[in-house]
């Protein structure tokens, strides 16, 4: 198939690294270069949910069980190159979010090639999440959708639940494998193959932490992937095999586009463990052996995760907006938070809530350096207005076009601009924590009419219109006393 793939950067917490005991899971939808897909939430009904669905961009086509779920997504919302769901939650508290596009190399590739009439990122959601009840099921019902149909396109897939968070990888058209993110530990996820050491005892075994194909095994050994002098006899005992060097790459590109975006996230996770910035540091951003997953220096917070999914290299050399100093790698490498960002959806799943509470979902749209995070409760109906009805057509009454025209007027009178797109994201920040702390509460006294929760998401949008308006006029009027026909004597 010959697509544009999307270009995206993931987080994924454990829920003993997080601030509340909560999993998370969120990822940047990002447009290929020179393109923006505008996006909508909403709620898929089970009579809404096809019974057979086709792909747009390929001939994938496959009959769908009969007893789907509700859930939610994020669609684009033009939708001539099908669904792209992308990110959501079903009603048991089990979220998707697809699809890292991800690299191999030509031996993989050439062992399994990828196949034209497979499934892809816009399909995946569809398929999976109105049928899963945690996230081991989905890992294992989209494993056996690959086994059969195949796939055109290399990604990376993550699954939710209450207690556990997944990441697989394809590997080639039709392989797989799969591990869980450790309870006391994240993962970050640039474009790349990122899974390092995998354990094939427990895979072939107890199968606690890590899946794979079941051919795994004879499939790197008969395809010669396993690039070790020392070449184990037997794989299925080997329990920290480097699948990154035998099924991943190593390039150029990776070096510049990719890497640094891992290395950035463990950087301002991790500051105390690494060094990683000066001569003697221990990883640069450039460094092929990043690690997957490590336990960070403090517990992660719903800001953490904004403040890395809008990320442009903050206080280091590489920052394109830099003004002071040597100044000559600023922009050199691909920010987390790029222009083309369409959305970004942080699923927050809180085991210690009622079931009805239990998930959020923190969502921001356009390039995430200039917006801020609106929560959303999942076990709900239908969506406020100002997050679903979204087209072509550019308006302030769409969330998602009234943040690209605040990117686009901030972006190019930055440091005057910054001062309201700050107070603005720290207003929000708090007053997402303070409606859901309100309506939390008021639901669990009990006696909650049956739109409760449908209602609040009203009443949190109303105020995310009213302050993004507020924003807009504020750097509107900033943008227009920097342009350039402008002259400083007034009319006598």
């Amino acid at each position: 198939m010959d697509t544009e793939p999307t270009s995206c950067t993931t987080i994924l917490v454990g829920k003993n690294a997080t601030y509340d005991g909560s999993t998370m899971m969120a990822r940047t939808e990002d447009a290929p270069a020179g393109r923006f897909n505008p996006k909508k939430h909403i709620v898929v009904k089970p009579e809404n949910q096809p019974k057979h669905y086709k792909s747009v961009l390929s001939k994938f086509e496959i009959d769908l069980p009969d007893n789907p779920m509700q859930y939610t997504c994020m669609p684009n919302a033009i939708p001539d190159e099908g669904v792209w769901g992308e990110a959501g939650i079903n009603i048991k508290n089990v979220a998707v979010s697809e699809t890292e596009t991800i690299s191999s190399n030509a031996r993989v590739l050439g062992a399994d090639p990828l196949v034209d009439e497979g499934i892809s990122e816009e399909d995946i959601l569809t398929i999976t999440l109105p049928y899963i009840n945690s996230a081991r099921e989905g890992v294992l019902r989209l494993g056996s959708i690959l086994k059969q149909y195949g796939t055109y396109e290399m990604n990376g897939i993550g699954f939710q639940d209450e207690n556990e968070v997944w990441w697989l990888e394809t590997i080639g058209g039709h392989h797989w494998i799969a591990k869980r993110v450790p309870d006391d530990g994240y993962v970050v996820g640039p474009n790349q193959q990122g899974i390092k050491e995998f354990d094939f005892v427990d895979a072939f075994g107890e199968k606690k932490n890590h899946l794979c194909s079941e051919d795994m095994i004879e499939f790197i050994v008969n395809n010669k992937l396993d690039l070790t002098f020392k070449a184990p006899e037997d794989l299925k005992k080997v329990t920290n095999f480097d699948v990154r060097a035998a099924l991943g790459s190593h390039s150029d590109f990776d070096r510049l586009y990719n890497t640094p975006r891992a290395w950035f996230m463990h950087k301002y996770l991790c500051p105390k463990k690494y060094k990683w910035e000066g001569c003697n540091r221990d990883f640069s951003p450039e460094d092929d052996n990043l690690p997957w997953s490590l336990t960070p220096d403090h517990k992660i917070t719903v800001e953490d995760v904004k403040y890395l999914m809008s990320s442009y290299y903050q206080g280091t050399k590489f920052n394109p907006y830099g003004k002071h100093g040597d100044l000559s790698e600023a922009g050199k490498y691909r920010s987390i938070g790029v222009n083309r960002t369409n959305f970004v959806t942080l699923t927050h799943i809180r085991g210690y809530m009622p079931d009805e509470l239990k998930s959020l979902e923190w969502i921001a749209v356009g390039s995430c350096a200039f917006n801020a995070f609106i929560p959303q409760y999942s076990r709900v109906d239908d969506s406020p207005k100002y997050i679903k009805e979204v087209d072509k057509d550019v308006t302030t009454e769409s969330y998602y076009w009234c943040n690209r025209m605040i990117a686009a007027l901030a972006d190019p009178h930055y440091s005057e601009a910054m001062v309201w797109i700050d107070r603005y994201q720290n207003l929000m920040a708090a007053k997402g924590h303070e409606f859901v702390n309100k309506f939390d509460k008021k639901f669990k006294e009990g006696n909650a009419p049956k739109n409760f929760l449908q209602d609040a998401n009203e009443e949190i949008a109303q105020y995310w219109k009213k302050e993004t308006t507020n924003v807009l006029g504020k750097v509107l009027h900033t943008a227009s006393l920097k342009m350039k026909n402008a002259y400083s004597r007034s009319d006598a």
